[in-house]
């Protein structure tokens, strides 16, 4: 009962996401086609198909073009497509079948453009909208303006505080300090050398 609750509510939120969409997403590529994940998280298998330009979710594996057996955590890692590989090899994530076909589903994702804006202000109107934008970018800038003073804060603590970081100076520095000596050690050999001739 509770697989059938998430499934079709996962179903309806998609649909209703891809409804919102401003740019048209070709959903012909994957008509017919199945995408079934297996999330460690979940006791059950998710498996997307598209049928008349409707994304359906089941519980159903048989008719899987492709099948991907991963976490959420390693699922969101998946976009840079350089970890595919790495995290195959980590045994992270196992893919069998057609990976054009989970490759597609992914494009799908990433290509949504929805205009939040327009949404909720059919919703709740322009003026709350822009407030509420106006609210959200503030407190984002603030957000990364906290972030970014840490993280300051945190590189002069550990440089220049508890010194468990050199600096750049310092390892220059030291390098110049080997240069040294290397040149004496050179300068002590070559005395040597010749002492020994003579």
């Amino acid at each position: 009962m509770l697989q059938q609750a998430f499934t079709s509510s996962l179903e309806l939120l998609i649909n209703k996401t891809l409804s919102l969409n401003i740019s048209n997403i070709e959903l012909k590529k994957l008509e017919q086609k199945t995408l079934t994940v297996i999330l460690s998280e979940l006791n059950f298998p998710l498996s997307l198909s598209v049928d008349n330009g409707n994304v359906l979710i089941s519980g159903l594996t048989e008719r899987a073009d492709c099948t991907i057996k991963t976490s959420i955590n390693t699922l969101q890692k998946l976009k840079a497509e350089q970890q595919l590989t790495e995290l195959i090899k980590q045994g992270k994530l196992d893919l069998s079948g057609d990976i054009k076909v989970a490759q597609q589903f992914a494009s799908l994702a990433e290509n949504l453009d929805i205009d939040w804006q327009s949404e909720l202000a059919t919703h709740i109107g322009d003026v709350p909208t822009h407030k509420l934008v106006q609210l959200g970018k503030m407190v984002t800038d603030k957000f990364q303006f906290a972030a970014k003073q840490i993280k300051a804060d945190a590189s002069e603590y550990i440089v220049h505080e508890k010194r468990l970081v050199v600096t750049r100076s310092q390892v220059d520095h030291f390098n110049q300090q080997v240069s040294q000596i290397s040149n004496q050690v050179d300068d002590i050999a070559l005395r040597i050398a010749n002492l020994s001739q003579q």
